[in-house]
């Protein structure tokens, strides 16, 4: 008799994004030729710079020809494009990061996803509340957990995020092997400073525990003070994965193109107590069960780095932070609580005590715009919903002067 993994059981009947996808469906169903404005995925909406583009053709043009034409390549990603990433997105910044060090995947979620695989089956794993849902599902789906009651896996220990700590919480005081973190924040668009990173680095080596890093927003940061990687923190090579995204630095949700960053210094231990290599292990996983990102989108990625396309991913992003403003700033003016929105491409918008899914279902039906209920990421979500940048300036105006009609 064939069994089945018993921890999928433990999961939700379905992920919030599908519930979200279901509602809108129905509500198009039941009001055919409704206009419905999206401001709830985090999908990008604008084409990709014009500098990826061009590269992306050039390489396909090189794989129509024998001479130019490449198969398999190496699974941690081609030696042009981890250099290109090891130059600009940590040397620039004084981050001590090699080529070597960097593997490059199809998305930031996979990797977030598949780290745990990493892990011990005892690792005692840390998540923030509100959380990005793949961080728990996985780890629910690997066994690390017992079952959810009130909204919360036994088993995880939950840092809360609310308005007295900024949604930004401190190191845990009970045992957490591992904390997942993700700043710029998503859901909540909160940014962790300087100070803050360092607070969680210093726990992290006091009590030999892994930190998995997730900066798939850092792109979305203007403020100069604010770090943009882990490693710029001392210390944190030895105790910090840290996970990027080409999908929302340049457009790249369809095209699929991420990386994660693997120290070679990175300190884990054996259940007999001695050291593993986990960039080594990290390897292993990743040449074994990964066949690498084509070419044709790794020379897309690279031209990120160009001088044009450093200079066109930039005004891609500053027109959705210029949406992000544009809402935060509506929504306070309007009496809403706001956070996020600044350094992000998120806004986290207080409900003023209404449920989330009632303040969600209220948005779609009274204006027709959708967003990202706040429960759907967490006990400490409710109350709020998500609001994402990631549309037209025409939509988004269009979206924020139906919700003022509500």
């Amino acid at each position: 008799m064939i069994t089945v993994n018993p921890n999928y059981s433990k999961l939700k009947a379905s992920y919030l994004f599908s519930d979200i996808a279901r509602r809108v469906k129905a509500y198009q169903d039941a009001h055919p030729g409704s206009d419905v404005i999206r401001l709830g995925i985090g999908d990008v909406t604008e084409p990709l710079p014009p500098a990826c583009i061009a590269a992306l053709h050039k390489a396909v043009d090189e794989m129509g020809a024998a001479a130019t034409f490449r198969g398999y390549g190496p699974e941690q990603g081609y030696g042009f494009l981890r250099e290109a990433i090891a130059e600009n997105d940590f040397r620039a910044r004084g981050a001590d990061i090699g080529p070597d060090e960097i593997f490059v995947s199809d998305g930031a979620k996979c990797d977030t996803g598949n780290f745990q695989e990493l892990l011990g089956n005892d690792a005692v794993v840390a998540v923030p509340d509100p959380v990005y849902p793949v961080y728990v599902d996985t780890n629910v789906m690997a066994g690390r957990t017992g079952e959810q009651k009130d909204g919360r896996y036994e088993g995880l220990v939950y840092l809360d995020g609310n308005e007295g700590n900024g949604f930004v919480p401190s190191p845990p005081e009970t045992r957490a092997d591992v904390a997942y973190l993700c700043f710029p924040n998503n859901p909540t668009g909160a940014t962790a400073t300087r100070e803050q990173l360092s607070e969680w680095v210093a726990w992290a080596r006091e009590n030999k525990s892994l930190l998995l890093f997730d900066a798939a927003y850092e792109a979305f940061i203007r403020d100069p003070e604010l770090p943009h990687s882990i490693y710029e923190i001392p210390g944190a090579r030895e105790v910090a994965v840290e996970f990027r995204s080409f999908s929302k630095t340049a457009g790249f949700t369809g095209l699929r193109c991420a990386y994660a960053v693997v120290p070679k210094s990175l300190r884990a231990w054996m259940p007999d107590g001695s050291p593993a290599d986990v960039r080594a292990m990290w390897t292993r996983r990743h040449t074994t069960k990964f066949n690498g990102v084509s070419y044709p989108v790794q020379r897309a990625a690279e031209a990120v780095y160009s001088p044009e396309g450093k200079a066109q991913c930039r005004a891609l992003v500053d027109g959705y932070l210029g949406n992000a403003a544009l809402v935060r700033e509506t929504l306070r003016k309007r009496g809403f609580k706001c956070i996020g929105g600044d350094n992000s491409p998120y806004v986290w918008v207080s409900t003023g005590g209404e449920d989330s899914w009632s303040f969600f279902d209220r948005l779609l039906e009274k204006a027709q715009v959708v967003t990202t209920p706040g429960s759907g990421f967490g006990r400490c979500g409710e109350g709020y919903v998500r609001i994402s940048a990631f549309n037209s300036r025409e939509n988004v105006e269009r979206a924020l002067e139906r919700m003022a009609r509500i």
